[in-house]
Order: C-alpha cells, then sequence, then structure tokens
C-alpha cells in the first residue's frame, strides 16, 4: 500500500511540473518560444509566435468555455461557453496538425498569464460571473481579430496564414455576439 501511495504521488508531483512549463518553473508558452527559436530560421519567427499564441489562447477559450458552461447565470452565457469551448476546439485541433507540418511546438497548457485570466473567472459564478466573462471574451476576442488578421496579411508559412484567414471570420462573429452579450448581461442589474 505504501509503494502504491508512493508511486502516486510522484506521478502527481510529475503532472504538476509538466503543468507549470518543465523543472526550470518557466512558462509554457515561453518554453515553447525558445523550442521555435533554436529550430526555425529567424524568417518564421513570428509565424511560430503567432502560432504559440494562438494555441495559448485557444486553450483559455477551451477552458473558460468550459467554465462557463457550470458558472453562469444566463442561459446565452452557458450557449456562448458551449460555442466557444467548440469552436476553439476544432480550431486548436487544425492549428497542431499545422504546427506538427511546419515544426512549430506549441504549449501544451496555458501560460501563465492565462491561468491567471482563468483562476480569476474561476472564482466568480452567477451575474458576477456573466459580466466577467463576456468582459474577458469582447478584450481577448478584439486582440485576436487583429493578431489573425496581421497573421492572414504578412504571414510567411502558407498554410498557417490560410489557417489564419479561414479563421477571421469565425473570430469576428464571435466578438460581434459577445459585444452583444456583454450588452445584455451588464443591463441586468
Amino acid at each position: 500500500m505504501k509503494g502504491i501511495l508512493t508511486s502516486m504521488l510522484v506521478v502527481v508531483m510529475m503532472v504538476l511540473v509538466s503543468c507549470r512549463g518543465g523543472s526550470n518553473g518557466k512558462d509554457s508558452a515561453d518554453v515553447a518560444e525558445d523550442q521555435n527559436e533554436k529550430m526555425l530560421s529567424s524568417q518564421l519567427d513570428d509565424d511560430a509566435e503567432f502560432a504559440v499564441d494562438a494555441a495559448d489562447g485557444g486553450l483559455l477559450e477551451i477552458e473558460l468555455g468550459r467554465l462557463a458552461e457550470g458558472s453562469a447565470a444566463s442561459p446565452e452565457v452557458k450557449a456562448f461557453g458551449r460555442m466557444m469551448a467548440e469552436d476553439h476546439g476544432k480550431a486548436s485541433t487544425q492549428l497542431k496538425r499545422i504546427a506538427e507540418q511546419a515544426n512549430i511546438v506549441l504549449p501544451q497548457v496555458m501560460s501563465r498569464d492565462n491561468q491567471r485570466k482563468y483562476d480569476k473567472l474561476k472564482g466568480k459564478s452567477g451575474a458576477d460571473f456573466d459580466k466577467a466573462y463576456m468582459d474577458m471574451m469582447v478584450e481577448e476576442h478584439r486582440d485576436d481579430v487583429e493578431d489573425f488578421e496581421e497573421q492572414a496579411r504578412e504571414g510567411r508559412i502558407e498554410v498557417l496564414k490560410q489557417w489564419a484567414s479561414t479563421n477571421v471570420p469565425v473570430l469576428q462573429q464571435h466578438l460581434q455576439e459577445a459585444e452583444r452579450l456583454r450588452e445584455s448581461v451588464r443591463s441586468k442589474r
């Protein structure tokens, strides 16, 4: 029994270390970017950085979407969260395939910054959650639309450039719906 407990403790410690980006305590997105800088030509640094940021943002959107399904008061916000988890899940799967083809390393867990955003919302529920979540979704999607449009215009890796271009309209729709829902939950006081 003692051996089983010791083994379980070792496994838990390994998982915790891997969730923090490795034993050196580096952020998961930073680790991916460092590896990409070593493996890719400097001409592709911006593409790799975009892919890492998009993957990190996707992880956040998926986890926040799942959180919204359980913590939101509004059925519309719950449905929006479900849509975020599904849409960003599909996009993340596509990005993983593209990154593999282009030899780009992506983070497997959220960056510290995104983990803090998640933790901040995790402590909220009901109407407070709805307001904070929708505020964050508007902000995140404004940034996403801008970043994806830039990648679609200026990217060097054609398949990544095309992926960004394909996702711009989806992100614009998410932004429009997020703005609408934000106004809706703000008006419920």
